[in-house]
């Protein structure tokens, strides 16, 4: 994603629905959701941490952080999300996928939330739409949930006399149908018979595995998921136990030994999306009353319609997949490929 200065997103503060800051403590806090756990997702708060850096924003000096991670279980976030706002918290981080982003719409409508998503915004009714993403929240959407169709290919590609490909998949993910869907007519047109395999829980894992040997999986597609994201290792290591040659979607799982990824840099999304969006709120926080003034000359002197509850930052997506060349494929490989 391009870096924009969203801080002048203070001269549209007054469309977010800031009404409750007036009894924020001194030191903004921003609440940040998880799907995953602390330590699938280390990199990634490090990466939010150095966003905030750049805009300024110090964890510990002017700004809080309260840190809350469901470790895969989605059925948690609701009870997360809703400890977050008990405390306080001026934005809300809604982040790795979304059950987080859910968790945290169902949570509040007047809280800023900003989030990351793997699928259209649009379609969940996240936003109303990109550029006017409308009500409480805005964030970076990632190209990650609608590219099975890209990872099948790419895949037969490695393996063209693989007939019968295994898609490990977990039922709990909201967009899980809406992939497999995709997947299935990639598949068809490939000419590929897909294995579907199903895991929500560790003990899922074992016997999706053992599916796919007794139907002869010859090789396995990890569908995108924040829960497979933290599970990484374990997945990667079946995969190389049972000698099945995976493709999946985050090269944090080709650093853990896996084949081959396809998908956007996580650090690069994260980074840049604290500063400029983050930053702008936390802001926009500590400045409602001059930027409601600014707002309201905007209007009378652009003549630009005035929406209250209308996020105050458009919602993004990244400007690049970033991947580096690997044996002639735009794909994250591991050493071992």
């Amino acid at each position: 994603m391009k870096r924009r200065a969203f801080i002048t997103l203070l001269g549209g503060a007054a469309a977010w629905p800031l009404r409750a800051h007036a009894q924020q403590p001194a030191m903004p806090v921003v609440g940040f959701l998880q799907s995953g756990s602390p330590g699938g997702t280390a990199h990634m708060v490090a990466a939010f941490q150095t966003g905030l850096r750049e805009a300024g924003y110090i964890e510990g000096q002017n700004v809080g952080i309260i840190y809350r991670f469901a470790d895969g279980q989605y059925d948690r976030l609701p009870v997360l999300a809703a400890a977050l706002l008990h405390s306080q918290v001026a934005v809300l981080a809604a982040t790795g996928g979304d059950p987080a982003v859910v968790a945290a719409r169902a949570a509040t409508a007047t809280i800023p939330i900003v989030f990351t998503t793997g699928s259209d915004p649009v379609a969940l009714g996240f936003v109303a739409s990109l550029n006017r993403p409308g009500g409480n929240m805005t964030g970076v959407v990632l190209l990650t949930s609608n590219l099975g169709a890209k990872r099948l290919g790419l895949l037969r590609q490695l393996l063209p006399k693989v007939d019968a490909v295994g898609v490990l998949v977990n039922p709990t993910y909201t967009v899980a149908a809406a992939q497999l869907k995709e997947v299935e007519a990639a598949a068809a047109s490939l000419n590929v018979r897909l294995i579907v395999t199903n895991a929500s829980a560790d003990r899922d894992f074992a016997p999706a595995f053992a599916l796919l040997i007794q139907e002869r999986a010859g090789a396995l597609l990890v569908a995108a998921d924040p829960f497979f994201q933290s599970r990484r290792d374990q997945i990667v290591s079946l995969a190389a136990r049972h000698a099945i040659p995976a493709i999946y979607e985050w090269r944090e799982y080709a650093v853990a030994g896996g084949l081959m990824s396809y998908g956007t840099s996580l650090t690069a999304a994260y980074r840049p999306f604290d500063p400029e969006t983050f930053g702008g709120v936390i802001e926009a926080i500590h400045e409602v009353e001059a930027a409601l003034s600014e707002f309201k000359e905007k209007v009378v002197r652009e003549g630009e319609p005035a929406q209250e509850g209308d996020a105050a930052a458009p919602a993004e997506q990244p400007a690049d997949v970033i991947e580096p060349d690997c044996d002639g494929e735009l794909v994250w490989c591991s050493s071992e490929s």
